[in-house]
């Protein structure tokens, strides 16, 4: 069998110092808000270039939190992908805004700039670009279209860790970049975990007062908050597989750029493209093809693993059904109903990379 990701063959590989860092960790019984905790975000920041960098407990949170610190409020219109995962959307709900879904570069599958300027108008506030599957959207053209209208800019690295446009890391080309370390996450941890970068002194001290109840102070409570803390066992595990993040990335180009030479030669396949402006990390490899069902069958047939990331586009939802019931997306609905995610993790041996590129060949002979 070959899965989507092996987190277990990674962990083997840093099991001793995990390990040691947790029994460390335990023994400090210092869990929440600990050194840890402090440490990864001091060299998440580094890692990153940015100014300041504040962890809460799921990437959703980390949307959410910094829309609020953003200043994004009930009323307000907020253009984002409708190709992304619900966390996307969701974050602008729970501030009480509206997302705005536009539609996507057929090459990239990121924001189309074109789209985001017509779907400009009075109410909104912000624009929240997905980097999605790794490849950096479009930061150039969104935040000269940010800039031009007095928008804020909120980027979703939640799948584009170490991804970087123009030479920066994605996180640090808006007001605030929020990431996710779910453990398939090309950095994850072993549980939910999440992270905000900002270049803003007063917005990284803003979240850590919204993910800790509100509170400047021990009882002191300024604000409705919440409770969105990373733990200090998520802490060790990510500060070790911090120092190893380029090279996780470097192994999954590897994987992407020798799926892309083999499929380039199969006629009724689509390899992922790669913007020269930006460095591509590949959380997902995510080729196109109208015939994809025969690819999943054939692949499954195999023992090969695979998936459809992501299969109803957000505006095709149930839950934004009445909100959405008109508007058509042509491309990412063409996108929706063709795309297919092949395994891609940095362990993933070439004969196996070379076995599922042969069975879609044998497939679509």
């Amino acid at each position: 069998m070959i899965p989507m990701v092996d987190l277990k063959t990674q962990y083997l590989a840093l099991r001793e110092e995990i390990d040691r860092g947790i029994l460390q960790a335990l023994e400090s019984t210092q869990f929440i808000l600990g050194p840890n905790v402090r440490a990864f975000e001091e060299e998440a920041a580094a890692y990153l270039g940015a100014a300041h960098a504040v962890s809460v407990a799921s990437g959703t949170d980390a949307l959410h939190l910094a829309l609020i610190a953003a200043g994004i409020k009930p009323g307000d219109e907020v253009i984002t992908s409708p190709f992304t995962f619900i966390a996307t959307a969701e974050a602008i709900l729970y501030v009480g805004a509206t997302p705005v879904f536009v539609d996507i570069d057929p090459q990239t599958f990121n924001l189309d700039p074109e789209q985001v300027a017509a779907a400009i108008g009075p109410r909104t506030r912000a624009i929240l670009p997905v980097h999605l599957f790794g490849q950096p959207a479009d930061m150039v053209a969104l935040g000269a279209l940010a800039e031009h209208h007095g928008l804020t800019l909120v980027e979703d690295c939640a799948q584009s860790f170490g991804a970087a446009s123009g030479g920066r890391q994605t996180g640090t080309l808006g007001a605030a970049g929020c990431f996710s370390f779910f453990p398939s996450k090309n950095l994850g941890c072993y549980g939910d975990g999440g992270l905000i970068s900002t270049g803003s002194a007063e917005m990284a001290e803003h979240l850590r007062v919204l993910r800790n109840h509100g509170s400047w102070q021990r009882y002191h409570h300024s604000e409705l908050g919440f409770n969105s803390r990373l733990d200090e066992i998520q802490a060790v595990i990510l500060r070790v597989k911090l120092k190893r993040i380029d090279a996780f990335n470097a192994g999954r180009r590897r994987v992407a750029h020798r799926y892309t030479r083999a499929l380039a030669a199969i006629d009724g396949v689509t390899p992922p493209h790669e913007a020269v402006a930006g460095e591509h990390v590949y959380h997902q490899y995510t080729l196109l093809s109208p015939r994809r069902d025969e690819i999943m069958a054939a692949l499954q047939a195999a023992d090969i693993a695979c998936a459809v990331y992501y299969p109803i586009p957000l505006h095709r939802q149930d839950v934004f059904a009445d909100a959405c019931r008109d508007i058509r997306l042509p491309v990412a609905e063409r996108v929706a109903s063709e795309c297919l995610s092949l395994p891609v993790y940095p362990e993933l041996a070439d004969a196996d990379v070379d076995r599922i590129t042969e069975t879609i060949g044998a497939c679509l002979a």
